[in-house]
């Protein structure tokens, strides 16, 4: 076998069924899209017949609709409810115990629970790029989440790239899609034709290529990769929404008092919704439980959002008592900020914010408005320009 039939293959249906049952007798829980509750959304897979063959999404800011696809695709949908966070970075996850025992000392129980082998199947390429901002969050640094990296360590992780963008999909603008970056064991190209229903598979890693290499397939001709490759540059062209083309860690900084802040808060409920279906958002708070002895306490981590009013709560009150300083806050942080923290963006373009808020604010929307009011009130002359506005009122940090 050729290095190049090594690291590339096509598979047909039946390959990427087998594809999850080798997976699994390899002791891996295969987690990937399926059909639920009138969404696609991940859950544990048995095989091929769990995958959401036939069925796409329709997308827009505030709504999510399951229709059926007549030519039988499984991965011609875009990003669900839910992200890969949910399995690598749980909702709820405990992190201590301890007991009180007879003489009256606490033990405690550092949690160590097996970690599970996860195999993702149909991980898109944004959210590859937001399992690699949380790496870098969550996995590194002097502070690693143990657990965490544990997770990520034996994950084997395999990309569907996208050859359908939806409605509220901007990958192109954040540079992470529609095209697999780096990071992947295995990538999918999905095509179907009249007479083919077929899938060019490339290794990105050497388990990915021993994975490969024992699946019935066939070689990779340059037919199946000159359709794979005209299929994701035609997604490319035909994303639903984009970024201004503006270095956004700038115009978040310059426009921290623009008017627009007053007009979007005036519409955001703060429920938090955006940062649940976040792929990249990782904050968490505590809590402590106690069992009615009073002989037995845990520990639990939670996800928590910035848009809870109790998220900066100190003794004098909450940081960000306002909507307006709580949503500037999420935003300047994932497109602006972040950038300071961890070397990136934190929004990769998926569009999940959109979709899942129930008032349908659009994330780029905003940002658009936020760059046409700092260009007309640069373009305006200085004899005209309007007075600055106020600052709001101290509550801690943008």
């Amino acid at each position: 076998m050729t290095e190049d039939s090594r690291q590339s293959a096509v598979l047909d249906k039946d390959g990427i069924d087998a594809l999850i049952a080798l997976l699994a007798q390899d002791g891996r829980t295969v987690i990937g899209p399926t059909v639920r509750d009138e969404a696609i959304v991940l859950d544990e897979i048995g095989g091929g017949r769990d995958l959401p063959y036939g069925w796409g999404v329709e997308l827009e800011a505030g709504r999510y609709r399951l229709q059926p696809r007549s030519d039988g695709a499984a991965f011609a949908h875009s990003a669900g409810p839910q992200s890969w966070k949910t399995y690598l970075h749980p909702q709820r996850e405990r992190q201590w115990t301890t007991d009180l025992t007879d003489d009256g000392d606490l033990v405690f129980n550092e949690e160590d629970s097996a970690v599970p082998s996860y195999a993702f199947i149909g991980v898109r390429p944004c959210d590859l790029r937001a399992i690699a901002i949380q790496d870098r969050v969550l996995g590194g640094g002097p502070h690693t989440d143990t657990r965490y990296a544990a997770r990520r360590r034996r994950a084997f992780l395999v990309v569907a790239e996208c050859t359908e963008p939806g409605a509220t999909c901007f990958c192109v603008s954040m540079g992470s899609g529609p095209a697999a970056g780096p990071g992947y064991d295995l990538a999918l190209t999905e095509i179907v034709e009249p007479d083919s229903h077929r899938f060019l598979v490339r290794a990105g890693s050497d388990e990915g290529a021993t994975v490969l290499a024992r699946l019935p397939r066939a070689p990779a001709d340059e037919r199946t990769s000159e359709a794979a490759r005209g299929l994701v540059e035609a997604a490319a062209g035909r994303m639903g929404r984009s970024m201004p083309p503006v270095n956004l860690r700038d115009l978040m900084r310059d426009t921290l008092h623009a008017e627009r802040w007053n007009d979007v808060t005036a519409r955001c409920l703060t429920c938090g919704n955006c940062t649940m279906a976040c792929p990249t958002c990782f904050c968490t708070s505590v809590e402590d439980v106690t069992d009615l002895t009073g002989t037995h306490a845990e520990r639990w981590r939670r996800w928590e959002s910035c848009f809870d009013v109790e998220f900066t709560h100190l003794t004098s009150g909450p940081v960000r008592a306002t909507p307006l300083s709580r949503y500037r806050q999420w935003l300047t942080h994932k497109v602006g900020t972040w950038h300071d923290q961890f070397d990136s963006t934190g929004c990769v373009g998926c569009g999940r914010c959109i979709v899942w808020c129930p008032t349908g604010i659009d994330i780029t929307e905003e940002v658009h408005a936020l760059h046409a009011e700092r260009s007309a009130s640069a373009a305006a002359p200085a004899s005209a320009a309007a007075p600055a506005a106020p600052a709001p009122p101290a509550e801690g940090p943008a």
